[in-house]
Formats: structure tokens, sequence, C-alpha cells
């Protein structure tokens, strides 16, 4: 029997699901594309994070086909996806890097000196944490609309939350777990290397941090420094 391709309707791939189950892999799946993470604490989150654990087989299977690796972590209610191919990665601005390497810090310092669990300060303690670890050398920090713009990305991506406040300086800034990850230091050596190349190369250029516009960021929330730094290709 002849048959037409174009009027047979085959079976697809994902066939066997549930219409329930596609719809869920499917969220998730664009989820994990623009955010980077599913935060099973977050509002609205706990059902479709509660589908990615029992589910997570499928998931993986699925993220793997487009370039993420997908790591669960229960105790912290998050599912995360991981870049496996630099074209995924999310290019920064010098600044921009800065500013998540001071948040990287202050998480790695409170999580691994003082057991804090809860991890948060105010954008007027980032910008002290740039002059005094990351720019004693320099005058300038970034400029409050373009903090805004650096800590918009990273809430976008899922590595902060914001609690905006009517004096900027004085908003709170909550560290996600998910931003341990994407920049996978072993320790602070690490970070004190990558700090000093970026700090070498604006004390050679001769200005101060690049206030223009971000590179176009990826669909996903993994950072790729502008400098030599790469992140590790295993992180959760």
């Amino acid at each position: 029997m002849n048959i037409d391709p174009n009027t047979t309707q085959p079976a697809g791939l994902l066939s066997r699901l549930a219409e329930n189950d596609r719809d869920a892999l499917g969220e998730a799946l664009q989820r994990l594309l623009t955010r980077g993470s599913i935060l099973g604490l977050g509002r609205g989150n706990a059902e479709l994070y509660a589908w990615c654990r029992q589910n997570l087989d499928w998931l993986k299977e699925i993220a793997g086909l487009v370039g993420l690796e997908v790591r669960c972590e229960h105790e912290s209610r998050l599912v995360q996806a991981i870049p496996q191919n630099p074209a995924l990665f999310l290019r920064l601005k010098q600044d921009a890097t800065l500013v998540i390497l001071a948040l990287w810090y202050e998480y790695d310092t409170q999580v691994r000196d003082q057991g804090v669990t809860d991890v948060r300060l105010t954008v007027e303690q980032l910008n002290q944490l740039l002059r005094d670890k990351l720019l004693p050398d320099l005058k300038s920090i970034p400029s409050e609309s373009r903090m805004e713009e650096i800590l918009r990305l990273a809430q976008q991506k899922n590595l902060i939350r914001v609690h905006s406040e009517a004096a900027f300086q004085q908003s709170r800034i909550e560290i996600l777990p998910t931003l341990k990850r994407v920049i996978p230091f072993r320790d602070l050596a690490e970070w004190d290397q990558t700090v000093e190349l970026h700090r070498q190369q604006t004390l050679e250029s001769g200005s101060v941090l690049d206030p223009g516009e971000m590179s176009q960021p990826s669909e996903t929330g993994t950072f790729e420094m502008e400098t030599e730094w790469m992140p590790n290709e295993s992180q959760d």
C-alpha cells in the first residue's frame, strides 16, 4: 500500500507522553532557556518544579539536545540548566562582569565563612564592596541607572532577587544559590585571579568602567566574561 507522506500524520517523537506532560515539558524547557533555572520556592513555580523533579530524566534528555545540562538540587528547590556550548553563554560588559563577581564574593563569604543560608545586601553595600575588593584603584562605579540595568538582568536570569526601596541605594539584593553555579570558582584564589585580570585590563585601558550597552544576552543564565575566563562545563 502506498502512503502519501503529505497526508499521513505519523506519531510524534513525544506521542507517548500524556498531553499534560508534554505541556509541562515544554514549559520547563522554555523556562530554562529564558531564565536559566526554575525556582521551586518562587511564586507559581511549585507545581512545575515538582513535575521536573519527578520527570528529571525526560527533562535532561530533551535539554541535552539543545546543549543544556540540567541539574536538580532539592535542598534549594531548584532546577538549573548549565549550557555546554559557548554559543549559549551570556556575554557581559566589564562593568556587569565586576558586579556579578562582587555578588559571587559576597555569597561565598557569607555561606562559606559565616554559615549563612539567606544572603542579602543593599545596593549601597554592593557599591562599597566594588570599591574595596574590585576597584580600589578607580574612582568610578556603575551609575545608578547602569546598576539598575545590571541587577535587572541578573534578576531575569534567576541569579538574584531585588527588593526595591524608594531610595535605590537601600534596595535589598537577595543572592540566589544559582549564582554559585554559573561562576564555578573552586575557591577565593580563583576569584582573586579573575578579579586581578579585570583590574589590570581596566588600568591598562586608562578608563573607568564602561557604562555602555550590554552585549546581546543569550537565552540562558550562564555568563561568559569578556576575558580569557570561561565558565566550567560542570556546574549545577
